[in-house]
Order: structure tokens, then sequence, then C-alpha cells
């Protein structure tokens, strides 16, 4: 999969495709990132790519022409996104669907953004990786790519797995996790999870994220409710925790009496 990504701030992008696993994908050509430096393509002398903006207000916008230059001149853009503020927000379900497309470019504004006919002429979807404003569009760029490339077959190593994380195919959020020591500052590991119970482990797992996701994101196991996403095993363990609710409230009811 390839990733063009045109930006005023090359280097910021650029150390990231270098490290970790993301690095090793672009190492193992499982990734190819081609960075555009929005500035070369600049047709004033001294680069500028930036005005004010027509009909007054703060800050500068960024020109259509150097961003159609560079455009043109990749050629081959296949799927454009704009990262900005007024986009979709990106979720686990539209990574998936990107992770389909051979090549996707990615615009980084600065600034106060871009000139709006670069979006009419050239943009397929605008995405925001959330309810905030960000320097500039480099940083959202990253984690698209970041979250596009663990999708991809052969990223992830015999260490590393996408089963039964946050987002997964459910929806539902992880479990908890613990390493060595199992004993720490008074703070212990779970029984279960030291008990050599393989069964039994998979089962509490199960059964955290179902209780993860119904105390912090309701939302989405909603969601995955549905979409009728939640196995029969998921769905007996549900109405499992619901019955512990509501015994702890009877006995609540009857303490206070």
């Amino acid at each position: 999969m390839k990733f063009n990504i045109l930006t005023l701030f090359p280097g910021t992008v650029g150390c990231f495709f270098k490290e970790s696993i993301i690095g090793r994908a672009v190492e193992n050509e499982i990734l190819s990132v081609n960075i555009v430096n929005i500035r070369d393509y600049s047709t004033d002398r001294h680069g500028k790519v930036d005005d004010s903006p027509f009909g007054g207000g703060r800050g500068m916008l960024l020109q259509p022409d150097p961003i159609f230059r560079a455009l043109e001149d990749i050629g081959d853009t296949g799927w454009v996104v704009h990262m900005s503020p007024m986009g979709s927000r990106l979720d686990q379900r539209r990574v998936r669907e990107l992770s389909l497309i051979e090549t996707v470019t990615l615009i980084c504004g600065r600034y106060e953004g871009i000139d709006q006919r670069v979006v009419e002429a050239w943009v397929d979807e605008e995405i925001s990786i959330g309810d905030y404003v960000l320097t500039g569009g480099e940083t959202a760029a990253c984690v698209l790519v970041d979250c596009v490339a663990r999708e991809l077959e052969g990223t992830l190593g015999a260490g590393e797995s996408k089963a039964e994380e946050s987002f997964d195919a459910t929806g539902l959020l992880e479990y908890e996790q613990y390493t060595r020591p199992a004993s720490y500052r008074g703070m212990e590991v779970p029984d279960i999870l030291i008990s050599g119970n393989h069964e039994a482990i998979r089962k509490w797992r199960m059964k955290r994220r179902l209780l993860n996701t119904m105390e912090r994101r309701s939302d989405l196991l909603a969601d995955a409710m549905n979409r009728a996403a939640l196995s029969d095993e998921y769905m007996a363990l549900l109405a499992e925790i619901e019955k512990e609710k509501g015994d702890e409230g009877d006995t609540g009811d009857r303490e206070g009496l």
C-alpha cells in the first residue's frame, strides 16, 4: 500500500516512518510512503505558499496553486484525503476500509487550513481524528497511517496481534493486562490469571471486555448489539453480568431495610 503525504513540514512526518513497527513495515516494503513538500511547488521566489483569506479574518491560508501542482506531479493520487477537523471522525471500521485501497494521498493543512478549491477539485474524503484542533494535519496523518498500517498483512510480527484488541470486529474495548511481578507494591495480579486454567482465563478476559465497554463506552456495546456482532458466548456472559448487577442491587435493598 502507498501513502502520498503533502505537507509543509516533511521532517515532522519523516521521522515517524523510521521507527518501530511502522518503520519495519516500510523497510519490508509492506508500506510505501512518499512525503511531498508543498513548498517545492511554489512559484514565488521566496517559496511563499500562503496568503490572507478573502473576507478578512485572522491567520493565513494555504494557496491552491502549490497544492494543485503537487497533486498533478504525483500523478496517481488514488484516494485523496484532507485531514481536517471538519471531516468525518476516524474509527476502526473506516481504517479497515482504507487499508483495502492501493494508494491514499493525505493533504496536511497548516495555519487556517487550505483553499476550499483544493477540496472541491481533488479531495474524495475529509477525515478528523477527534473533536479538537491541531497546529497542522501532520499529526493526524501519522495517526491515520499508523492505524491503517496495522491492518496490512505482515505489519505485525509474531509477538504482536490484533486479536481481541479494542475496536476489533466485536467493537468492544480490551481487557486489562498484567506482567511480572505478580505482586508489586501491595498491588496483586488477579488470581485467575496465574491459575493456569486457560479456559477460565479466556472467559475472564471476555467478561472484562464486556464490563469495560459497558462502564466506559456504553455506546460501543449498544452498537455491537445492534450489529449482532457479539457471539452467543458473549451474549451469555452479558446476561450473567446483568444478573450479577441485579443481585447486587437486591442485596443492597435488603441491607437497607
